[in-house]
């Protein structure tokens, strides 16, 4: 199975095994491993895991599944899971990575959040996980809070209560960690490169410093496109050889896998029409994004789509070109980008 370098959490492999009888969770995450694709994988599952009898490994089963889902971009399927698997009283299941229940609720938030539904997002966050002793936890709550009060933001206006209070919670002991999420957040929406020099000082071995340094980026997340930017801010990434991970936070989600390049489950193997690079609510935001790419040469554009909601969106792209190598161009000039075939 192909796998994606993830920012928001890691679909964790198992050693393949003799038995073929399906009864817990981490035989089943081993059979899904031996599928073709994330597609087949997440079928399997959710198949499988239903039919698991013992409560603890059908917990490990859905956060897997969520997991997994997560990987593919499947944010809501992915919440879901959690969800389920949050809902669950059980210990872990032998074999399976520890996860107590406040963090498969946190990992649901962060999935609705991916997706722009803060709704959901402050449902699961009006939980219990609000009231947990643990310091982790409720730093991520914290964060978590200010990234949905971001993703209601409707324009720049919205923005200086969640940046003052983000400013804050950079400087305090209580937040150190979720501190380069932080920084992070702080940097892509204010374009402001002190936030960018405090990571690569004080975190210089994070993703999020690396994102800054270019070293690596974030994969096109719906999150970073729903939320405003103060002044048409567009971050300037320092340019660097880049590999690719999946945004908006690896601090607070978990493990980091080592892999080359992004590819996702059903991957195109047609052309390219074009690269896409944003997908906003706020046009000034995307004028702004144009402008930038404008500056290192690139013919972008900006192109409409109106949503079932009603609402619609600015989505800037640029054209594939004949040879096909836009979008490593476009990458190598430090812009995030995907492919977007017919």
């Amino acid at each position: 199975m192909k796998k994606t370098v993830l920012f928001l959490a890691a679909v964790l492999a198992f050693p393949l095994a003799a038995q073929t009888a399906i009864n817990t969770a981490r035989l089943a995450a081993k059979e899904a491993e031996k599928k073709d694709s994330l597609d087949e994988a997440v079928s399997y599952l959710t198949r499988q895991i239903p039919l698991l009898s013992a409560a603890a490994e059908k917990r490990a089963g859905y956060a897997f599944l969520g997991a997994v889902q997560e990987q593919m971009g499947l944010y809501a399927a992915a919440g879901a899971s959690y969800a389920a698997a949050a809902a669950i009283a059980a210990g872990d299941a032998a074999g399976m990575p520890k996860k107590s229940n406040e963090q498969l609720v946190l990992d649901a938030v962060r999935c609705a959040l991916a997706t722009g539904d803060s709704a959901t997002a402050d449902a699961y966050l009006g939980s219990a996980v609000r009231a947990s002793p643990d310091a982790t936890v409720a730093a991520q709550v914290k964060l978590y809070e200010q990234w949905s009060a971001l993703c209601k933001a409707k324009g720049e206006g919205d923005l200086a209560e969640p940046i003052a209070l983000l400013k804050t919670y950079a400087t305090l002991p209580s937040m150190r960690a979720v501190a380069p999420a932080v920084l992070l957040t702080l940097w892509h929406i204010s374009g402001e490169r002190s936030f960018a020099d405090t990571l690569k000082k004080d975190w210089p071995s994070t993703p999020e410093a690396a994102v800054v340094k270019g070293t690596i980026q974030q994969l096109p997340a719906p999150f970073w496109y729903f939320v405003p930017r103060r002044g048409n801010a567009v971050p300037d990434v320092e340019q660097e050889p880049v590999t690719y991970q999946q945004s908006p936070d690896e601090n607070v989600a978990g493990s980091v896998s080592s892999a080359g390049e992004a590819t996702s489950a059903g991957e195109k193997s047609e052309r390219a029409v074009y690269q896409q690079l944003g997908l906003f609510r706020d046009e000034n935001n995307a004028k702004g994004l144009v402008e930038q790419l404008k500056k290192k040469g690139f013919a972008a554009k900006i192109t409409t789509e109106k949503r079932p909601s009603g609402t619609t969106y600015y989505l800037v792209v640029v054209d594939e070109n004949r040879s096909g190598t836009m979008g490593a161009e476009l990458r190598n000039a430090g812009f995030e980008c995907y492919p977007v075939f017919e």
